[in-house]
Order: structure tokens, then C-alpha cells, then sequence
């Protein structure tokens, strides 16, 4: 498949509100699956939002919140990826992104490497240690979560391990917006890959978040864009612009990996 119509869902997450959280995402995903899209990305702690001081008993609620979301995904034809609180039988939570592929349910979860330190999320959760990528009928996807983004070295991993499309759920604040923008375009440019990212819109209690989600193509060309404010996005790309940009510019082939020692 080349062509794939995308979409984002940016809304404003309510903190610890997970039924009126997923009141508004399944909402909005039937409306996607009448828009005909194949792939859905939603923010990060899209249900629950970080509310750390009752994580621990809102992420034992998150199994009937995915059985939710993979019926919608099955039934509308959907590739579904937003993450979520993950609490494992060894007590500990993750900040888990699920890739819930339409029939199959979920085919893969990515639990964020990069805690944000500066606002103690390495306090509350327990970093993951293993990349993404999942293969679908519609192209290999990787997966990162907001602060992945500042780490250019999980992105070429994933660029070099085949994927085809970057995925980022996030909620990333407005006084840092100018950041976010920046750096998936290098993200998606640096790799010649296609980069989407869903973030949040509003604001919880201590951080007004900055919206603007955003799709670029290989060419770091703007293929979709929100405002600040709750919108769903839905836009076509087409994944042979990735292999027509790489003859143009062939870097992956001119690497020097031996040289980098990193």
C-alpha cells in the first residue's frame, strides 16, 4: 500500500477523568473511521492524563479502556496508537504506547525510554528499554513518546530498522512548542521517513500544553497542522515519496556508521 490517509486526534485531556477522556476519543474515532483513515494517532496519557498521585489505581482501569478502543479499531478499520498507564504485575508503570491494529488487536507496545526528569516523571514510572517497530498492511510504523523526540538516536534506529512512519504521542508544553516543531521535522528529514504528532491541547493543573499537532513528509514539508485548540486532523500521504527522496539523496547510503563511535 502507498497511499495511506492519516489522522490526529488533539484534544484536551482532563486529568484523571478517564470516562470523559474516552468518551471524547471514541467520539472522535468513529468519526475518523467515517473519514476513511487507516491510521490514528492520540496524545500521550490520552485516558488519564499525569495524574500522579492517583496513577497507580487509574492505570489498573486501562484493560477495559483498550478493549474499548480495539473494538472501535476493528470495527471502523483502524491502526490506533496512543499511549496509556501500563501497570505490570511486578507493581511498576509504565508510560506504555499500544498499537491496536484494527482486527489483529493489539500487535505491539512501546514503553517510553525517555523519562522527563524535569517534571519527576522518572519518579513514577519505570523507563522501558527495547524500541519499536511494527510491521502492518499499511507500512512499518515506529513509535516514540514526546521526550523521545530529543533523542536523535531511537529515531535512526527505527528509520534504520525499517520504519516507514514515526509515530509520537505526546503532551507538550506551549512556552516549548517553538521545540516541538523543530525537532520532529528533523526527525522526519534527517531520516526521510514521514513523522506524526499528536499532542495535547488545554492545560492541567500546572502546564498549559501547546497543541499543535503536526504531520511532515520525508521532505520536512508540512502535510498536515492543528492550532491550539481541540481538532481532529485527516490527511493522505504517500510512502514512495520516501524511496523517490532517498535516490535523490542518497544519505543513507553515503553513512560512515564506524566513524561515529556512538
Amino acid at each position: 500500500m502507498a497511499k495511506i490517509k492519516t489522522g490526529i486526534i488533539q484534544f484536551e485531556v482532563s486529568l484523571g477523568n478517564v470516562s470523559k477522556n474516552v468518551e471524547e476519543i471514541t467520539s472522535r474515532l468513529e468519526k475518523m473511521g467515517e473519514a476513511g483513515a487507516s491510521l490514528v494517532v492520540l496524545p500521550e496519557m490520552w485516558a488519564t492524563g499525569f495524574d500522579y498521585g492517583n496513577l497507580s489505581e487509574l492505570s489498573e482501569n486501562m484493560d477495559g479502556v483498550l478493549e474499548e478502543i480495539s473494538n472501535i479499531a476493528a470495527r471502523r478499520n483502524l491502526i490506533v496508537v496512543g499511549s496509556l498507564p501500563e501497570k505490570t504485575g511486578e507493581d511498576k508503570i509504565y508510560n506504555t504506547a499500544y498499537v491496536i491494529h484494527k482486527k489483529d488487536g493489539i500487535i505491539g507496545k512501546y514503553r517510553k525510554i525517555h523519562l522527563f526528569s524535569l517534571h519527576k516523571e522518572d519518579k513514577y514510572f519505570k523507563a522501558g528499554n527495547e524500541k519499536l517497530i511494527c510491521d502492518t498492511d499499511i507500512g512499518k510504523i515506529g513509535i516514540m513518546i514526546c521526550y523521545d523526540i530529543r533523542f536523535p538516536e531511537l529515531a535512526r534506529a527505527l528509520a534504520l530498522g525499517g520504519a516507514q512512519i514515526l509515530v509520537v504521542c505526546a503532551q507538550w508544553p506551549a512556552e516549548r512548542i517553538g521545540h516541538w516543531l523543530v525537532l520532529l521535522r528533523a526527525r522526519a528529514l534527517e531520516n526521510q521517513v514521514f513523522c506524526i504528532g499528536a499532542n495535547t491541547c488545554g492545560k492541567d493543573k500546572k502546564l498549559q500544553y501547546g497543541g499543535t499537532s503536526v504531520g511532515y513528509s520525508p521532505t520536512g514539508d508540512v502535510f498536515m497542522v492543528a492550532g491550539d485548540e481541540p481538532m481532529s486532523l485527516v490527511a493522505d500521504i504517500d510512502l514512495r515519496e520516501i524511496d523517490k527522496f532517498r535516490e535523490l539523496i542518497p544519505c543513507f547510503k553515503d553513512r560512515v556508521p564506524e566513524a561515529y563511535d556512538v
